[in-house]
């Protein structure tokens, strides 16, 4: 029997097992590095030459950080996938190297003197890097998948396992989490009923990008992998559905209890699919023509684990949005989310022994624990490479780096200007119209070329060209200061 076009990328995408704890671990290692890259590079080009932005800034400024900051996460997750280890550990010591150069030529300050400098930022910038490049490496990967030069370890998985993709997901909740307006200590006054309604309103675009979603998949015959959400369901469904549950139990609940809630929720939900028949229905009942609950039980039972990680997101947003004045208290958040993300996999390891293994399809305990400690890490690294280049800044004496912290008060022309060249800011400013764009580019490119039969370099170049037209389009839309809003 011949498969057809769609049979064969749904089968491509189906029956995966991931990857390793210590691989997704290693991976996630790569933005860090290349943030920190981007960093020295200005530097240096502003010691040798004694000025910023560079030469023809609109262009250069966006291949600059086209070039450092997606180019290796591209190649990371294709080519250079099977030398992961080596390729970070190489780059690591490079820039260390720099780094090491750059302070014995620049001894401008102490360590001491550089604890006590006082910070000055209109957003934590390493919060900011992290929600972009979550973004960023979701929209690699929802084309790269598609592709064989990505490994199927990196793919979803099935039921049970770790995937790259199963941790972005996890992510993607987690960070929406770190900056809802509890997070941010926007607390809720007046009428209880008019914020939830409030809350309720501001979903809807998310409910329209479902819904359109839904129907171009069906009308256009799209490949899709059922047992992900489920035959009507999708990531939009649950993205909203989530924000609404959450903001009416944080009307209830303090947004700095959320931690209790989080593990509330995870741990009941788990008693739940060990001691009643709900993971059984979830995973081996296949009867999806029936009615709505059983066509889509993924998407909707899923739900209670991804409220949980994004109670987890609140928590830590709470933490790390509160007002600290000089570098040595940073430097113990970050400490301390550290600590916080050694405390988690240690948790995990323990639960995926004597509870189950890790399932995105379950979204269960050990996956909640899994997605909260991987973001905690990740934020964790984007905090320590902020401050070790806060710290090459104020011995280099170049203050010019975007998206990182500032040692001196007030606004600076050329602060600002380097603001409005920066990729990462650009992206921010757009963020949903980045994620649907990625989306809408992702079902182009798979109509009009055949990715199962793409060569290798092919593939790289396929996904070069989708990631350079996102960038392109949030970058002039930057540069002219407009945000697209969909309410």
């Amino acid at each position: 029997m011949v498969m057809s076009q769609k049979d064969l990328k749904e089968a491509f995408v189906s029956n995966l097992n991931g990857t390793n704890l210590q691989e997704v671990v290693v991976g996630s290692l790569v933005t860090p590095l290349c943030i920190l890259q981007r960093g020295i590079i200005l530097i240096l080009y502003h010691q040798a030459k004694g000025t910023l932005p560079l030469p023809f800034p609109q262009v250069s400024h966006l291949l600059l950080d086209f070039s450092v900051v997606v180019l290796p996460l591209v190649l990371s997750c294709t080519i250079l996938s099977d030398h992961l280890r080596q390729v970070v550990l190489s780059f690591a010591f490079l820039l260390l190297c720099v780094l090491f150069y750059l302070y014995r030529s620049n001894r401008q300050t102490s360590l001491n003197m550089f604890l006590n400098r006082t910070v000055h930022f209109k957003q934590v910038p390493f919060v900011t890097i992290f929600r972009v490049m979550v973004n960023v490496q979701t929209a690699i990967s929802i084309l790269a998948v598609d592709f064989r030069v990505f490994p199927r370890r990196y793919a979803k998985t099935e039921t049970y396992g770790t995937g790259v993709m199963d941790f972005g997901v996890g992510t993607f909740i987690f960070a929406n989490g770190l900056v809802c307006p509890e997070a941010r200590g926007k607390n809720v006054y007046g009428s209880k009923m008019k914020h939830i309604g409030k809350q309720l309103l501001s979903t809807w675009p998310l409910i329209v990008l479902g819904v359109a979603r839904l129907i171009a998949v069906k009308m256009s015959d799209y490949h899709e992998h059922v047992t992900e959400y489920g035959v009507h369901w999708n990531f939009f469904f649950t993205v909203a559905l989530v924000k609404v549950v959450t903001s009416m139990l944080l009307v209830v609940i303090p947004a700095r209890h959320s931690w209790f809630l989080s593990l509330v929720i995870s741990v009941v939900y788990q008693f739940a699919l060990e001691t009643t028949g709900l993971k059984t229905f979830i995973l081996h009942n296949n009867d999806r023509g029936k009615d709505f609950l059983h066509a889509n039980k993924e998407g909707i039972f899923s739900i209670a684990g991804y409220v949980a990680i994004y109670m987890a997101g609140i928590q830590v947003g709470c933490y790390v949005m509160q007002p600290r004045l000089h570098v040595r208290d940073w430097l113990k958040a970050v400490l301390n989310l550290l600590m916080g993300t050694l405390t988690l996999f240690a948790a995990l390891c323990i639960c995926q022994t004597l509870v189950e293994p890790v399932s995105r399809r379950l979204a269960n305990l050990t996956f909640c624990l899994w997605s909260v400690a991987q973001s905690l890490l990740f934020v964790s690294c984007l905090g320590l490479v902020d401050l070790i280049v806060l710290f090459v800044k104020i011995t280099s004496g170049c203050q010019f780096v975007p998206s990182s912290w500032d040692s001196y008060s007030g606004t600076h022309k050329k602060k600002d200007e380097m603001e409005g060249l920066c990729l990462v800011q650009a992206i921010s400013r757009n963020q949903l119209l980045f994620f649907l764009l990625s989306n809408v580019l992702t079902g182009v490119t798979n109509a009009l070329i055949n990715t199962l039969n793409c060569s290798d370099l092919f593939s790289v170049y396929v996904l070069l060209s989708y990631m350079l037209t996102n960038c392109a389009v949030v970058y002039v839309l930057h540069l002219g200061r407009i945000t697209i809003k969909f309410w």
